[in-house]
């Protein structure tokens, strides 16, 4: 059973997380927590959009204080760190910059394991960097699921190259067959009886 998906990438990125999220099976419930390396210039919103527009669900950036949904992306906005808390509520800080990136892959990663543990499935995608390398690890020290793009199906190598090389990942797949990947196994729990019965009192 997992609660949540993380999605760190970089340079070809925002392409990356279109492809894969267009492959997720309609009705896909497991949130997911996504840092894109954005200038900061750049607005969150405008990226949300173009990601939306290539998938179906609700995708915007995060807000301060928001509480994690299910079927929902939510987006680093520009120039601030997302961070899960203990409430499981998202958190925008403006602390100094990590591997000389705000938003931070590694601090999300990070973040978010701490408090879903064996919960939480981690993505990395292409990018110039190192940046969420010691992230998925954090999240395959605490039980999580690691899965790494292809590095022959990357704009950029580098950032899941660093990610293979620094911890165990899982499974190593392209943006297409991350998705599908997902939809597979989100179906497989969806489909359990102990999952069934979660649901159940969820909506009561």
């Amino acid at each position: 059973m997992f609660d949540v998906v993380t999605i760190g990438s970089s340079a070809g990125g925002i392409d990356a997380c279109s492809r894969l999220l267009g492959m997720l099976p309609k009705g896909f419930s497991w949130p997911i927590l996504l840092v894109q390396h954005l200038h900061h210039s750049q607005d969150a919103s405008i990226v949300a959009e173009i990601i939306k527009a290539r998938t179906n669900f609700s995708v915007r950036a995060a807000r301060n204080k928001e509480i994690v949904l299910s079927g929902h992306v939510y987006i680093a906005p520009s120039d601030q760190h997302l961070v899960v808390t203990k409430k499981r509520s998202l958190s925008l800080t403006k602390h100094q910059k990590v591997k000389n990136c705000r938003p931070s892959i590694d601090v999300l990663f990070k973040s978010a394991s701490a408090v879903f543990q064996e919960r939480i499935i981690g993505i990395i995608l292409t990018g110039a960097n190192d940046d969420g390398a010691d992230g998925l690890m954090a999240i395959k020290s605490n039980g999580g699921f690691t899965i790494a793009q292809d590095p022959k199906t990357a704009v950029v190598s580098h950032m899941p190259n660093s990610a293979i090389k620094k911890t165990y990942i899982d499974t190593v797949l392209s943006p297409e067959d991350i998705g599908r990947f997902l939809g597979e196994m989100w179906e497989v729990f969806a489909s359990s009886p102990i999952t069934r019965k979660r649901q159940y009192y969820d909506r009561r």
